[in-house]
Order: C-alpha cells, then structure tokens, then sequence
C-alpha cells in the first residue's frame, strides 16, 4: 500500500470537511488551511450550472474585472488599424498590428494570452480561425474582446481581466484571485462572481440554475460552497 507524504494526509483531512457545504466566508478560511506551497497558488471557482450547452440561448460566456483584482497580468495582441497601433502598445498590448500581425501568427507565433480586436480587423482574423479556435484565443463580442475602444480593452486585459465561458459539461471555471489575498478580498471577487452568474441565468433554464459550486487552489481539493 502507497505510503501517504505529509502533505497528502494533510489534504485529505481537510478535504472531508470540504465535501460539505460551507458559507463562502467559512469556505475561504478552510481554502487556507490547506498545507503551502513554495509559490503563490492561483484561486479557481467551478460553478456546474443547470443549462443545455448544445442551445444557444443557454450558452455562458463573459468577462470580468474583478473588484480586487486576480494577482496577475496578461500578455495581449491587439488587432488595430497602423494608426491605432501606439495608443495599443501604450495601453499594454505585446503587439498589435493588422494584416502584419495575421502573418505573423499565421507563421506560429501564439506568445500572448488575449487577443483583442477592433470590429473593423475582423475580416482579417477571420483567417486565423485554425490557429486561435483550439486555444480559446478568437476575438468575440461577448466576452468583450471585439470592442471599438481597443485602448481600454488592452488595459483591462493586461491589468488582469478575466474571461468565462462554460464548457460542454455546463460548467464554469473562473479565476478570483491568489491565496496571498486577504480573506476579505478573496470572498469580494467570489460574490462578486457569483451575484454576475446568477444576474446572467438564461431565461429558458427553469428550476435551479446553480447545481454545484466549489473553490480550490492550485495544489488543493476543493471546497464545497452553499449557496
């Protein structure tokens, strides 16, 4: 029989108590007593939600500033107009760029998290479908990444914007923040998070619309929130 390591059984005794529900302030407070690790790990919500992701009407997808922020930046690229191109760099963007920056992913590079562009470059991303689709990459309107205002979208991307969308099981994974956070300030972005799913339930999901909802870190087994 496989011999435990310290931190092993520590996560398991925690864990037991994370199968029940908890508040969300309780369920931060447990989050953190799980064993640390030599990094600061990243705090994940899952929210498994009562929607049909084959219907349109009841697909998720968003993005969102957190109120305290998530502890990280993201690289950007932003497809603008040559006149548009300082103001995107000024803004944050890696690069930005038009039919240049097409051919220059085209040729393989994909070296940044957020691609933004402006409506009128979609004509030219458009190419990139085979390129961007498989990493989630693709400019869209919904989670606020096809916008005329590049500049503002290129300083909240790169200041840590985050986006959501749910996968085929229904599910919604989300960044809320780091576990050097405060307590305080972990349980603000997750209900904030949570007020901004529910507020975007789909009108043809009756019944519950939230089944499921858990946190973990990084390196932890997660914790089951009450809602």
């Amino acid at each position: 029989m496989t011999k435990l390591t310290r931190i092993q059984k520590a996560n398991q005794e925690i864990s037991e108590k994370g199968k029940n529900p908890h508040s969300v302030k309780n369920a931060i407070k447990l989050l953190k007593t799980f064993p640390t690790r030599k990094f600061d790990q990243t705090v994940e919500v899952v929210l498994h939600l009562a929607i049909d992701p084959r219907q349109a009407d009841q697909q998720l997808r968003g993005s969102v500033s957190m109120p305290k922020g998530v502890g990280k930046s993201a690289r950007v690229a932003c497809f603008c107009s040559s006149d548009k191109v300082d103001a995107a760099k000024a803004a944050g963007a890696i690069e930005a760029g038009s039919e240049d920056l097409v051919k220059k992913i085209e040729g393989g590079w994909l070296d940044f998290d957020v691609a933004v562009a402006s409506p009128d470059m979609m004509r030219f991303v458009g190419k990139l479908g085979r390129q961007l689709g498989p990493k989630g990459l693709m400019p869209s309107p919904k989670a606020g990444t096809v916008t005329p205002d590049i500049e503002t979208a290129v300083a909240e991307f790169a200041a840590g914007k985050v986006e959501y969308r749910n996968d085929d099981g229904g599910n919604i994974h989300c960044i809320v923040g780091k576990m050097s956070f405060s307590d305080e300030d972990l349980i603000e972005n997750l209900e904030f998070f949570l007020h901004l799913i529910t507020k975007a339930r789909p009108a043809a999901v009756k019944g519950e619309f939230v089944k499921n909802c858990v946190i973990s870190a990084t390196m932890t087994p997660s914790v089951k929130i009450a809602l």
